[in-house]
Order: structure tokens, then C-alpha cells, then sequence
């Protein structure tokens, strides 16, 4: 059978997603590869609709923050325990992070932007 036209899978690379529990928020590895393992990002969120995106940016871009630190065996996830962040994501969430957490998985809109939808959280067992 002739393969042209088709793609290899990439198993490596799984769904992106970010879990938020009441001691931080952690994008998963596969969240760090498809924004391609960037030093630095912006947050932005989007109150009304319970949205956030997480976009590439350079060092000195307003309000960039620190992401990726590349360890000596490859990529990993990325985790944040900021206070501010972690009430403003428990207010749009509607839950004080005591009983469980929650998984939002998110959706690639371009090469450097990852959204994620908090409508659709999951509650974590």
C-alpha cells in the first residue's frame, strides 16, 4: 500500500491541559510541547466567558513570566503556585479547592496559543 498523503502519529504528544488544585496550577508536558517548550509566556484571562489562553512570548513582552525550564532529561510539565492566580482561578471556578481540583483540557488556536475553556473542568478523584 502507497503511504502518500498520510501523516506518522505523533504519540508523544498527547492533549493539553492544565490542572488547578488549591496548591498551584500545572500544564501538562504535552501543554510545554505543543507551545514548543517556551522560556517565557503571557496569561491572559477572559472573566466573562471562563476562558484562559496561555501564549509565547519573549522576555521583555509585558507581564511575560517565566515557563520553561528545560531539564537534563527533556521537557516536563510546568507548575505555578501563585496566590493571586490561584484565587482568581477559584473564583471563576466557583469552588474553594478543598474537596477536589480540577483538569480543563485545552485547544491549540495557533502555533504560539493554547486556550482552555474552564466551562468544560473536570473535577479531579
Amino acid at each position: 500500500m502507497d503511504l502518500i498523503g498520510f501523516q506518522i502519529f505523533d504519540f508523544s504528544i498527547g492533549v493539553p491541559s492544565v490542572s488547578i488544585t488549591r496548591y498551584g496550577v500545572t500544564f501538562n508536558k504535552s501543554t510545554v510541547l505543543e507551545l514548543g517548550s517556551p522560556e517565557y509566556v503571557r496569561l491572559f484571562i477572559k472573566r466573562d466567558a471562563k476562558l484562559i489562553a496561555l501564549r509565547n512570548c519573549e522576555k521583555y513582552d509585558k507581564n511575560a513570566v517565566k515557563f520553561c525550564r528545560p531539564k537534563k532529561l527533556g521537557v516536563t510539565s510546568v507548575r505555578w503556585n501563585h496566590g493571586g492566580l490561584l484565587n482568581e482561578l477559584r473564583g471563576l471556578l466557583k469552588s474553594d479547592l478543598n474537596m477536589h481540583g480540577f483538569r480543563v483540557s485545552g485547544n491549540k488556536v495557533d502555533c504560539g496559543t493554547i486556550l482552555f475553556d474552564l466551562n468544560t473542568a473536570k473535577p479531579l478523584a
